[in-house]
C-alpha cells in the first residue's frame, strides 16, 4: 500500500481553516495541524483547533507561542477596538484595522520550517481573496511569490529533495462557496470560532467583520448558522 503524503495545515479555528482541512484530509493527506497562540484577543478560537484537530485525527497537532502584541499595529493584537457593524462597502474600502502586520508571512514561515523537518512537501493555507477584507497576505501573487520563495530558502529544495507547493484551495471562493464544501465534506461548523471580539464565555460578538461574513455565508448558502452569539 502506498504511503499518503503529508501536509501541513494551518489550523485556526475559524470556519476557513476546518474547511481547508477537510480538503486536505479528503485529498489523501496525512495532516500536520499547526496553530498560533500569538497574542490575539480572539485566543478562544485555540479551543476550536485542538477541537477540529481531535476531529479530523491529524497524525500531529503543535501550536506555536509567539507573542505578536510584541509589535500591535492590529486591533487582534494591540489596544485598538475590533470595528463592528460595518457594512459591506465598508469592508471594501481599504485594508482594515484586524490586519496583523506579517501574520500569514509568519504562519507560513513556521509552516515552512515544519514542513521540512517532517517531509512535507505541501502547505495548506485557508486564506481567501473574495470575502476577506482586502488583505494583502491573502491574495494569490503574495501565496505565488511565498511559494517561490520558499523553494529558494530550504536546503531540501536546494539540493532537490523537495519541491514545496503552498495550497489555497478556498481563496476563489465565496463564504458561502465555502460553507457548502466544507458541509459536503462533513465538516461540523458548531465546532469553529471565527468572531475577532467574543465575551468570557467565548460566544462570537455578532457584530465584528468576521461574524458578519459568516452570517452572509450561512445565510447565503442556505444552511442553519450554528455559531453561538453573545
Amino acid at each position: 500500500m502506498e504511503k499518503a503524503e503529508r501536509a501541513v495545515v494551518l489550523l485556526s479555528g475559524g470556519l476557513d481553516s476546518a474547511t481547508t482541512t477537510a480538503i486536505a484530509k479528503s485529498e489523501g493527506y496525512e495532516i500536520y495541524a499547526m496553530s498560533f497562540d500569538y497574542g490575539q484577543r480572539h485566543l478562544v478560537e485555540l479551543e476550536a483547533a485542538k477541537r477540529l484537530a481531535e476531529y479530523f485525527n491529524t497524525c500531529k497537532h503543535q501550536i506555536v507561542k509567539i507573542d505578536l502584541r510584541a509589535f500591535g499595529g492590529s486591533a487582534l493584537t494591540g489596544d485598538i477596538d475590533v470595528p463592528k457593524d460595518r457594512t459591506g462597502d465598508d469592508m471594501s474600502e481599504g485594508i482594515p484595522i484586524t490586519y496583523v502586520p506579517a501574520r500569514n508571512t509568519i504562519f507560513l514561515s513556521f509552516a515552512l520550517a515544519w514542513a521540512e523537518v517532517e517531509g512535507c512537501e505541501d502547505i495548506f493555507i485557508g486564506v481567501n481573496a473574495i470575502d476577506y477584507s482586502g488583505y494583502p497576505d491573502c491574495r494569490p501573487e503574495y501565496i505565488a511569490a511565498f511559494e517561490n520563495m520558499a523553494n529558494l530558502a530550504t536546503k531540501t529544495a536546494v539540493e532537490g529533495k523537495q519541491r514545496i507547493r503552498i495550497h489555497t484551495p478556498l481563496i476563489s471562493l465565496t463564504k458561502a462557496d465555502i460553507i457548502k464544501k466544507g458541509i459536503a465534506l462533513g465538516v461540523d461548523y458548531s465546532m469553529t470560532s471565527s468572531c475577532y471580539d467574543p465575551d468570557m464565555r467565548g460566544l462570537a460578538c455578532g457584530q465584528c467583520d468576521s461574524c458578519l461574513l459568516r452570517k452572509r455565508g450561512f445565510l447565503e448558502a442556505g444552511i442553519p448558522d450554528p455559531t453561538k452569539y453573545a
